[in-house]
């Protein structure tokens, strides 16, 4: 079929620059008679059998600069199909599919109707992100957002939860020994199990269960970006948070205070920790349960992904006798995992090495593992303190969160101790103003202070769809701000291994900031960011956006992950 909006006079071209057909095939058309006005190029390629229609409406969306992707069952969020009128979408060849900070992404069939764009903005009153979709399944999309069930065999939980009482599942193990032979126990109890079990294997690192005034939405935390998996009534959502309560441990009977707990379960043989936290919101309480894979592989720094600059000077700071070293970044951008790195590094049986954590998230062996207890008034100065009399070697405190366990790593950094930590700056250099503003003396920090890791977590572009493409004028622009060559870079077009997102697991993009002799005259006299900063370029000091252009240009992940999570000077 003709393909509305496809422009005919760059079609060959845009073919030929997407690698959509190879170049004997197309060849072979543009060689055959002469087009005539009762043919188009698109129509002779679907014949002669070079074409067909997901590679020509992949050449409409390469023209638009927009991506391809097919309509999977389940894409998409049901609440969104009352945004438009049913008719309208579907005379128009449109359907709403996600809402993000305010912006909407739409699948069309025709990106070039700019007078359907329009009414779309005007319509919605959200800001709209195009993307290119077979009109059929644009089409299909629309009955199926119009009947869209509930799913996940909630119908089935729905008629056994009417007559739940929470008290039966009481007695039941917070100690599960499967999580999915557990399964069948009951309706609610399926529901929890099947969500969990969902979220392990599936390799999320949240789960999100959040009640609304019409729904409960179950939302995993996949790299970094929440994705919805399940949806159920709301009637539902008391007995699904007491069972969550149940398993971790909580008081089911108070529903007006935040709640924090944990529980433990085996899945595939592996042993899993689960962190919950329960808050109160207009329509019940809101749960956030965070996975803790204590058996996942862990590495040297090594495995980490260091490009051999920061692996060779991160690999000097941990290797050091005494002093500070502090890892930064925003929570979930991989900061204990990198610790841990640290610590495997330098493992070994003559050395003591104690660390102070909340939670302790993975067992490391010969390490002694301090869980912070607020409950039991065992904090992390408390620990820390505790710890400077078991002998250590190194220490490593999960958290530096407040002036006196600032000032006790400092002070045993300087009695002889390697001390590595955390903090939360957006960049390596603002750590050392932030310990400043923290109240440390300024001489007892720059006489520490050996180096600062900041990072960040960016999605790998799929390997099952990566392709290889020129680097636009807006990338061109922003390497050669970085003095970085580039002519082609990789993208994900979107596969069934990824969800159409383009993405499969995240990679680090680091930072590392050395402190010298001469950063620690500057720190001593005049520990202002400004001048940290200034001192940091003359010595070509490389930030985030730098690494993780790097790993732009080795077809790791993407100029936009990039621009996502760092600061560019672009």
């Amino acid at each position: 079929m003709p393909i509305v909006g496809l422009e005919q006079r760059t079609l060959a071209e845009t073919l030929r620059r997407a690698q959509l057909v190879s170049e004997e095939e197309l060849e072979r058309g543009l060689k055959a008679p002469p087009l005539t006005a009762q043919e188009r190029l698109d129509e002779r390629l679907v014949r002669l059998g070079i074409a067909d229609d997901e590679i020509l409406l992949k050449a409409l969306a390469a023209q638009n600069g927009l991506k391809f992707i097919h309509m999977l069952p389940g894409l998409g969020d049901p609440s969104l199909s009352t945004l438009l009128d049913k008719d309208w979408a579907r005379s128009h060849g449109v359907l709403p599919l996600y809402r993000i900070h305010g912006e909407l992404v739409v699948a069309v069939a025709d990106p070039t109707d700019v007078f359907t764009r329009d009414a779309l903005r005007r319509l919605t009153g959200l800001k709209v992100k195009l993307v290119v979709a077979h009109p059929e399944e644009i089409t299909r999309g629309l009955s199926q957002s119009k009947n869209a069930k509930l799913g996940f065999e909630v119908e089935d939980i729905v008629e056994g939860s009417a007559n739940e009482d929470i008290k039966v599942i009481e007695d039941i193990s917070d100690d599960l020994e499967d999580v999915a032979q557990a399964a069948g126990l009951s309706p609610i109890v399926k529901f929890v199990n099947v969500i969990i079990a969902k979220a392990i294997r599936d390799g999320a690192s949240d789960i999100h269960v959040e009640p609304g005034e019409a729904i409960l939405r179950v939302r995993f935390r996949m790299d970094g970006m929440l994705r919805e998996v399940h949806r159920a009534p709301p009637r539902i959502t008391a007995a699904v948070v007491s069972r969550i309560k149940i398993m971790s441990g909580l008081d089911i009977a108070e529903r007006r205070a935040p709640q924090d707990g944990r529980m433990h379960v085996m899945l595939d043989g592996r042993s899993i920790d689960l962190r919950v936290s329960t808050l109160p919101t207009a329509h019940g309480e809101k749960v956030v349960i965070r996975i803790l894979d204590r058996n996942a592989m862990l590495g040297d720094l090594s495995a980490l992904g260091l490009c051999p600059r920061i692996l060779e000077g991160l690999s000097d700071l941990v290797n050091r006798p005494n002093g500070v070293m502090l890892v930064t970044g925003p929570t979930g951008s991989g900061k204990t995992t990198t610790l841990y790195a640290c610590l495997a590094t330098i493992n070994s049986i003559d050395t003591n090495i104690c660390t102070v954590e909340d939670p302790t998230e993975y067992n490391l062996p010969m390490i002694n593992q301090v869980q912070v207890n607020e409950r039991a008034a065992l904090t992390f100065s408390t620990a820390l303190r505790s710890l400077l009399r078991q002998d250590p070697d190194v220490i490593m405190v999960g958290e530096i969160r407040d002036r006196e366990t600032a000032q006790i790593a400092i002070e045993a950094a300087l009695t002889g101790h390697l001390v590595f930590s955390t903090l939360h700056t957006n960049d390596a250099i603002s750590a050392i103003p932030r310990l400043v503003n923290m109240g440390l003396e300024s001489y007892l920090l720059a006489a520490a202070m050996n180096g600062v890791l900041a990072q960040r977590l960016v999605r790998r572009i799929c390997n099952s769809c990566k392709v290889s493409v020129p680097a636009d004028a807006r990338t061109r622009a922003l390497f050669e701000a970085y003095e970085i060559p580039v002519n082609q870079v990789a993208r994900g077009e979107g596969c069934q291994h990824c969800v159409q997102s383009g993405y499969a697991g995240r990679a680090g993009i680091y930072e590392l900031f050395t402190i010298d002799d001469v950063l620690r005259d500057i720190i001593t006299r005049e520990p202002s960011l400004s001048a940290l900063r200034k001192e940091a370029k003359s010595q070509g000091h490389l930030d985030l956006a730098y690494d993780g252009l790097c790993k732009v240009a080795d077809g790791i992940t993407t100029v936009d992950e990039i621009t996502r999570v760092a600061e560019t000077q672009k």
